[in-house]
């Protein structure tokens, strides 16, 4: 074999490398960028079709004022980039609540936000947001109960509920709470629009509560029921049913999702080496390494009803978690640090055992505070 012929092969070798390389890279590239999922939320339009909801002030129907609102607010949440809107129903048809929680879990949502009206017998005015609960508490067994008996109007109710019974409080405070995992989260969105209904749209605050609405008890990922109004006052009835009240509503709600998303990443966000220059990496690690005196930052991993004993096998593996009633329930924290770097690294060991969810929490002289505004100040 000549030299001439020895030159062209290894030309030709050195150009199916360079371009092997150039393809891997063009492949890895795509693959960190496939990764980067979206934040997905599920807009949920109370009522429709042959369920009317509640009927109001001059027979203002509440599925009408849901469905417009809910259409408001997934058109503002689609201009913002990296959200993703998925709706339970766009127009005027009836959707079982079992296909609701449906839709939201088989999206992979990151949150799922129920809107609705409410009514009563008085002159009763004001809004209020719901999550998941079993409170054995009368009147909040009412309200729950006004939204469950929808699923008397599907069809084989009984077998798609397993038995649940919308007019028992026994059968309600029996519901199995797979959304505790997802509690906090849940109240933290529910405060958050509370506040913008309180604050920007100067209704009366009805305050966040918890009852067991089966809508939420379907979903895998934090999720509230919003009771705008009462369309049975007349005040609030002619509000709601106005272009402006709904356009305003909407605004507070868009607003609400959008800084709860701001305080998840600013929880969860990791940095990528792959895809962010130098520059970026230089800025957050100097963030990332500071050290706060007095705080003390944890990792809430799970919450719950339960009491767990803090061992390993509980906690898929992890060592020295921390367990803290609050009230009625008991949250569990892994790591204790007044570096936020390391508390970065528990986060990053939490979600590897599985805890995907797991977010950092900061205490200040053993209070809980807004960790936002820890890394704000520094």
């Amino acid at each position: 074999m000549n030299s001439q012929l020895l030159h062209k092969i290894k030309i030709t070798t050195n150009l199916s490398l360079i371009f092997v390389f150039f393809l891997s890279l063009f492949f890895t590239t795509t693959s960190v960028f496939a990764q980067k999922k979206e934040f997905v939320v599920v807009l949920d339009a109370g009522h429709g079709g042959k369920d009317p909801g509640k009927i109001g002030y001059k027979k203002i129907r509440e599925k009408d004022i849901a469905l417009k609102i809910v259409l408001q607010i997934g058109k503002l949440l689609e201009k913002e980039k990296g959200i993703k809107v998925v709706y339970t129903r766009k127009t005027d048809v009836f959707v079982d609540l079992w296909e609701r929680g449906r839709i939201a879990n088989k999206a992979d949502a990151d949150l799922f936000v129920s809107v609705h009206c409410n009514a009563h017998h008085t002159q009763a005015y004001g809004a209020e947001t719901w999550v998941l609960g079993t409170h054995a508490n009368k009147q909040n067994f009412e309200v729950a109960k006004a939204e469950n008996l929808v699923i008397e109007l599907e069809d084989n109710y009984q077998e798609n509920y397993k038995g649940f019974d919308p007019h028992s409080p026994e059968s309600v405070i029996g519901l199995t709470l797979m959304q505790e995992e997802y509690l906090d989260q849940s109240i933290q969105l529910a405060s958050i629009i509370q506040d913008g209904f309180t604050n920007t749209l100067k209704r009366r605050n009805r305050n966040v509560k918890q009852a067991g609405f089966v809508v939420l008890h379907q979903t895998y990922m934090p999720s509230v029921l919003i009771e705008t109004g009462f369309i049975t006052n007349k005040n609030e009835a002619a509000f709601l049913s106005s272009v402006d009240g709904q356009q305003k509503f909407a605004n507070s709600i868009y607003k609400s999702i959008k800084k709860y998303k701001e305080q998840l990443f600013l929880n969860t966000i990791e940095t990528d080496n792959t895809i962010v220059s130098n520059q970026v990496n230089i800025e957050t690690e100097n963030t990332t390494n500071e050290v706060f005196e007095n705080i003390q930052f944890k990792v809430q991993i799970a919450s719950g009803s339960r009491k767990l004993v803090t061992k390993p096998y509980n906690f898929k593996g992890l060592k020295n978690v921390e367990r803290v009633k609050v009230g009625r329930s008991y949250k569990y924290y892994l790591g204790s640090t007044s570096n936020y770097s390391e508390i970065k690294e528990f986060q990053r060991l939490a979600k590897s055992k599985g805890y995907s969810t797991a977010f950092i929490v900061a205490f200040k002289n053993g209070k809980k505070i807004a960790i936002e505004e820890v890394l704000k100040k520094s």
